[in-house]
């Protein structure tokens, strides 16, 4: 029987006082070294960091609060499907790369999924008014994001990942030069004679799904554009429905590989051939878009490089009084497969 079904108390939270009596010193002697501020002799400060370190001492929000100090995390609101997350190579990618940036500064990464912006907003007051994140990372921004202003007043270092250039007074932003990205993949298909071509979106309102339909109007005879959830169920009935239509498109491109890959087992549950019959593409590579059947055209992207630029611009943001100047993410480049091929 261990010590909690026996009723007994959980164990007692190491304090600085407990640090300090361990290690021999003053609690601001311990306070200095905690706080990577000057004070204190390397030799005293490593002798504190090792106990604290042995205890595995952290301190509490309202400490930090108090003290100025930082929390050592940033937050990742995410408001998208969850059942959708898992499955999609881009998030793992991106966290991934995120956590590695922030791990040789001891840094974690606090993340949470939520169902709105307003839920998304509510986080950020709550992780600011906690102390809990010294900034946060945001993702699919909007026209008139309500977000932005909004960090802006909580005072929440922030870095937005996004399709365009940061507003004066915006938070900064690494961005991804999505019009250049979807022309490149556009053209690639206008190229080998396809003038019919339908888009497959994400949530119309995004950033980038925006951008994405309109250099698709600027490129195709004919366009075509269905926003759904991302989700794989989503994107096999918006084909369905494209292909049901009169004049069916002769190219369908998706926003991210799921998504495509669902599109492709719709297409081949009909009987429908491709790339002879129908070319398909994705917005996002992977892996697996390698290893289907016929291999999925893609724009392939440094997903995890990004999530790792991400985070380091965040943490200099952190340390920097204003806000600094965006920065540009690297474009993807457009990988060719077996998945697209001119029209009959």
């Amino acid at each position: 029987m261990d010590r909690y079904s026996e009723g007994m108390p959980p164990a007692k939270r190491v304090t600085i006082t407990d640090i300090a009596r361990l290690a021999g010193v003053s609690p601001g002697a311990v306070s200095f070294a905690l706080n990577g501020r000057p004070g204190v002799s390397d030799e005293t400060r490593q002798r504190i960091l090792a106990v604290a370190a042995e205890h595995d001492w952290l301190p509490s929000s309202t400490a930090r609060a108090l003290t100025g100090a930082r929390a050592g995390v940033i937050g990742f609101a995410v408001n998208r499907p969850a059942r959708t997350l898992g499955a999609e190579a881009f998030f793992t990618d991106l966290v991934a790369g995120v956590q590695s940036a922030l791990a040789p500064h001891r840094t974690a990464l606090q993340t949470a999924i939520v169902a709105s912006v307003d839920d998304e907003l509510a986080t950020h007051r709550r992780w600011r008014s906690a102390h809990q994140v010294d900034g946060v990372i945001v993702i699919d921004p909007r026209d008139d994001d309500p977000r932005l202003p909004a960090l802006r007043a909580l005072g929440l270092p922030a870095i937005v990942i996004g399709s365009v250039a940061s507003r004066p007074g915006d938070p900064a932003t690494l961005w991804v030069d999505d019009r250049r990205v979807a022309a490149t993949l556009f053209a690639h298909l206008v190229e080998l004679g396809h003038g019919d071509i339908a888009y497959v979106a994400g949530p119309a309102e995004f950033q980038h799904t925006k951008l994405r339909a309109e250099v698709l109007a600027a490129t195709a005879d004919h366009a075509h554009v269905i926003a759904t959830d991302s989700s794989p169920a989503a994107a096999s009935a918006a084909l369905h429905e494209l292909l049901d239509r009169p004049a069916p498109p002769t190219a369908v491109v998706f926003d991210n590989d799921v998504m495509a890959i669902a599109g492709l087992r719709a297409a081949q549950e009909r009987g429908i051939s491709v790339p002879a019959a129908l070319s398909i593409a994705s917005f996002d590579d992977s892996v697996v878009a390698a290893l289907v059947h016929p291999s999925i055209t893609c724009m392939t992207r440094d997903t995890f490089g990004l999530g790792a630029d991400a985070a380091a611009f965040l943490l200099e943001q952190i340390d920097a009084p204003d806000v600094l100047p965006d920065r540009a993410a690297a474009v993807p480049r457009l990988t060719v497969r077996d998945s697209t091929a001119p029209p009959r």
